[in-house]
């Protein structure tokens, strides 16, 4: 049921950039399992009712991967696929970043690299504050934690004991301008992570089981935030531009946007 999502959240959003004929496509296809697992299964939500005070909240720090949250909220029932078709049109509620003041389902404006992870740390403490059950589950980008804000985030975090929250690292080894490794090597995030006393895992960021099993683990470990560090690829499912630094956001020719339209014609027709 999870993979079968992942192929209708990614073959949705890559059809939806197909139409726009440039986007996001490198980091918004790292996360499509990580998006499947939320929505389909772990998260409290309830499509029809956005902001009920007892829903999980989700912040997509790293705001440029939008065009995959909005297929996977489309999909779910937030809002009415069509609009998928309006992506970055003056006036549209789908923005190039996400905006919570524009589309249904999202909970944190994102798009300055650092402050939607700072924005979940205050959230989950407000949660705490009030007595809630609520979590808070945020995706980052490992380029995104070469950000001094994300380490003061994580440090008061783990001060703060804010076991409701969940934060999650696309580690897909690539920035907008190179390899992470050469931009600036932030080591280890495991080492990382835990010498700011997070809890913390490693899985491979495109099996939705070991994504699934890591958060049902991460829920019942107390007194501290978890960190779950997903190992991605950069462009996952589209072979041609995988792992390569220009998809971080790309403007597609004639020949690309065939390319595209055989991948989603194969996503659909994989067998459940």
């Amino acid at each position: 049921m999870l993979n079968e999502f992942a192929r209708n959240i990614r073959a949705t959003t890559l059809k939806m950039l197909k139409h726009r004929t440039f986007g996001h496509l490198g980091g918004s296809m790292s996360i499509v399992e990580t998006l499947a697992v939320l929505y389909g299964k772990q998260m409290n939500i309830d499509p029809k009712r956005p902001k009920k005070t007892s829903r999980d909240y989700f912040v997509l720090s790293k705001g440029h991967a939008g065009p995959a949250l909005y297929a996977t909220l489309a999909i779910k029932g937030y809002f009415d696929r069509a609009l998928l078709k309006t992506l970055n049109d003056n006036g549209t509620t789908l923005p190039s970043h996400c905006d919570m003041h524009l589309t249904p389902g999202i909970d944190m404006t994102t798009g300055s690299l650092g402050q939607g992870f700072s924005a979940a740390v205050g959230m989950a403490l407000g949660l705490k504050l009030k007595g809630k059950s609520n979590r808070v589950y945020v995706l980052v980008g490992d380029g995104e934690l070469n950000e001094g804000q994300c380490y003061e985030a994580m440090m008061f975090a783990a001060h703060k004991g804010l076991d409701n929250l969940i934060v999650l690292i696309d580690d897909n080894k690539l920035q907008l301008d190179g390899p992470r490794t050469k931009i600036s090597n932030t080591l280890s995030f495991m080492d990382v992570f835990k010498a700011f006393n997070f809890h913390v895992s490693h899985v491979d960021g495109h099996d939705t089981k070991a994504i699934d099993d890591a958060i049902t683990h991460a829920k019942t470990l107390k007194h501290k935030p978890t960190a779950i560090v997903l190992d991605t690829v950069k462009g996952k499912g589209v072979p041609r531009f995988e792992n390569q630094t220009s998809n971080h956001h790309m403007r597609f020719s004639e020949d690309d946007q065939r390319y595209l339209e055989h991948i989603i014609q194969t996503l659909k027709k994989v067998p459940v």
